[in-house]
């Protein structure tokens, strides 16, 4: 008999993805999904709706009950919110409401889907499952949930309550961001000719497809109470730019610009976001702090252990570029 996998937010960028996958592998799938969800990304999947919230404890036990794996991919990641409470209460309590539900009905073997948010950094050079972090790093709310959602999870790892592993996605791109992803954002900026200029940081991309099957390498082959990132090519954010630019065959960004000039600019974004109904900033305080710092970091271990095989970036650009065009 096959078994059956429960995915939070599988209507979602990830989420979505990571059920094709586990259709094409014979799993049964559950996706857990709320009332108001874009279903979209699952309209020509086989898979089971069940209407729940992970803010709502109760909601969420017809789901659990039903499925021996939990891929618990569910976050709201936004770099901004009108009100930060909603946030937390996703990513946070939401985390802890599947996990006391789980732990009540187990056994259940659960994969978190959390971020490279929550790592260290090396101050320009790249960072593991082991440099050294501490909650007064993590910048903005979304990095704190999640870095707080973690030590949740991983308390209940070592009590013993579920049996789990952590996975550490980098920056994914690709088919599927509907909503879309900050990244997303950024892309259709590009192709719409709507941003005039870039800052000097670099982050870590990886084809969303490459984070959805590492999800399933990390529950064949994964070790209980472990962390692994899954990344992959380290690029400088200009870079990362223009081979969306050589791609799409546009004009490159030229004109670099401080962050420390930026600020005036996101704090007007982000108050015109306060008073003006579904106004989303492009440009936020905590994104220009991130920036400050270079987000590289290496799949190594995940790697070694997993036989995690990222592909070129070049070919998750072309096909996050193509459905872009195809889809907005």
């Amino acid at each position: 008999m096959p078994k059956t996998i429960l995915i939070t937010g599988a209507n979602g960028f990830l989420g979505s993805r990571i059920a094709i996958i586990a259709k094409k592998r014979k799993y049964n799938v559950i996706a857990l999904v709320r009332k108001s969800s874009n279903l979209e990304n699952l309209k020509k999947l086989d898979v089971e709706i069940c209407v729940g919230d992970l803010r709502d404890k109760e909601s969420l036990k017809p789901s659990v009950k039903k499925a021996e794996i939990i891929f618990h991919v569910a976050a709201d990641y936004r770099l901004w919110a009108k009100k930060k409470s909603d946030i937390y209460d996703a990513n946070v309590y939401g985390t802890e409401n599947l996990l006391k539900i789980s732990s009540e009905i187990g056994p259940k073997k659960i994969i978190y889907t959390s971020s490279v948010a929550t790592l260290g950094l090396n101050h320009g050079s790249i960072s593991n499952e082991e440099t050294p972090v501490h909650f007064k790093n993590m910048v903005g709310d979304y990095k704190k949930s999640k870095f707080i959602a973690e030590q949740i999870f991983q308390e209940y790892v070592k009590s013993k309550k579920i049996s789990g592993i952590i996975l550490n996605p980098s920056t994914p791109i690709g088919p599927g961001d509907f909503k879309p992803t900050p990244t997303g954002k950024i892309i259709q900026q590009v192709l719409n000719k709507k941003m005039p200029a870039y800052v000097d940081t670099g982050l870590n991309f990886v084809h969303v497809d490459d984070v959805a099957l590492g999800h399933f390498l990390a529950l064949e082959k994964g070790k209980i109470g472990q962390k692994y990132i899954l990344g992959g090519e380290n690029l400088m954010f200009k870079d990362f730019l223009d081979l969306i630019s050589d791609y799409a065959r546009i004009p490159k960004i030229v004109t670099k610009l401080s962050p420390k000039y930026l600020y005036p600019f996101a704090y007007m974004n982000e108050f015109f976001a306060y008073i003006l109904n579904n106004y989303e900033p492009m440009l936020t305080v905590d994104g220009l702090s991130m920036s400050k710092q270079k987000m590289f970091f290496s799949s190594e271990k995940a790697k070694k252990q997993l036989g995690y095989r990222p592909r070129d970036i070049k070919s998750a650009i072309k096909d996050a570029v193509d459905w872009i065009k195809m889809k907005f």
